[in-house]
């Protein structure tokens, strides 16, 4: 199947927030409402679409698609979770909450952003992976995946309750765990990610290994594997688990 024959890609990005737990780094995860088109009642990282501002506000900054792509995922992580990661500075708790209203009201960042007097600190993103899967018959998104540190002194996450019903932390492991025992529900490109991100014991081994790893577009395929159909992902991309038995694959 060429390009031509897919559903054009929706820019999106989302962020792996990454804070200090007892045996291992836990990470941020949202669980999406039945209801939504995409990943329906799956667990994923925060995030969601690239919009029109995002690209205006990377505009004013000198940047293109991987500043707005950032943009993007800062402005997704405040909508969704209230936590201020990729700021200068942190936002006082009624900035912050004004700026979470102001958002799901639908004003632009740039606005809130201003209002609050906050400033953003894109460099605070890890790039980490950039997912573009094949759908033929279903939304397509053009996914940049970044890592961050959640900051010392941020407030308790909360969920927004519209597009995702609840929130947990939780390290990569315990969420495969939970998903391989039918506790929770995860989708391919999730499940790769937690696994790539189980081998790291803290945000800096993650980062560093996130920086030695060239980020390239990865776009599953299928192939038959042992006499059954295997979506497939190149070995080259820092992934430890590289197929899985299309059967038993959520797709989103």
């Amino acid at each position: 199947m060429s390009d031509s024959d897919l559903p054009p890609a929706i820019p999106a990005a989302t962020l792996v927030i990454f804070r200090a737990g007892v045996a291992a780094p836990e990470l941020l995860m949202v669980e999406r409402a039945k209801a939504m088109v995409f990943a329906g009642g799956a667990m994923v990282f925060p995030g969601g679409r690239v919009d029109a501002g995002d690209h205006l506000l990377g505009a004013g900054l000198g940047g293109g698609e991987e500043t707005a792509a950032r943009i993007a995922a800062i402005r997704e992580t405040i909508e969704e979770a209230g936590l201020p990661v990729g700021l200068r500075s942190d936002p006082s708790a009624t900035a912050l909450d004004a700026m979470r209203a102001g958002l799901h009201a639908g004003r632009s960042f740039a606005e809130v952003l201003a209002e609050a007097g906050a400033e953003l600190d894109l460099d605070l993103l890890v790039p980490w992976a950039r997912w573009l899967p094949a759908h033929a018959h279903m939304r397509r998104f053009d996914t940049r995946f970044y890592l961050a540190e959640l900051p010392a002194d941020a407030p308790r996450a909360t969920v927004d309750e519209t597009e995702n019903v609840r929130l947990v932390w939780a390290t990569a492991q315990s969420v495969l765990d939970d998903a391989d025992a039918g506790k929770l529900a995860i989708i391919f490109p999730t499940r790769r990610n937690l696994e790539r991100l189980a081998q790291f014991d803290s945000f800096a081994e993650a980062a560093d290994h996130a920086r030695a790893t060239p980020v390239r577009i990865i776009t599953p395929w299928a192939e038959e594997r042992g006499g059954e159909q295997h979506l497939c992902i190149p070995d080259d991309a820092g992934y430890p688990v590289t197929s899985e038995p299309i059967d038993g694959a959520m797709r989103g």
